[in-house]
């Protein structure tokens, strides 16, 4: 991050927003926003945004396995594929029906 071009206060956005827009969307940087010199918000273009999320998403994912994992939630690989399997053959059989 440029200390200098990513914080911006609240009247630079309202005087200056196209601009704004712009520069956040050519670097891929957010820009973060003060207001009587606190910070306020953060924009951010809506693709790294998502990637962000989507890396969150992962995070947790990770984290709450590893929560199962310390807590003994867990089956062995030949486990789930033999529930996976006669799952699948309840559902053929009923379909046969």
């Amino acid at each position: 991050m440029n200390i200098t071009t990513d914080i911006k206060p609240v009247t630079y956005l309202k005087a200056k927003a196209a601009d704004l827009l712009n520069q956040i969307n050519l670097t891929h940087r957010p820009v973060i926003i003060t207001q009587n010199g606190e910070p306020r918000a953060v924009l951010q273009d809506p693709e790294s945004y998502e990637n962000m999320r989507n890396a969150i998403g992962i995070l947790k994912a990770l984290s709450i396995g590893e929560s199962d994992i310390k807590d003994g939630k867990i089956k062995s690989q030949k486990d789930v594929f033999n529930e996976i399997e006669s799952s699948l053959k309840v559902r053929l059989n009923e379909s046969d029906l």
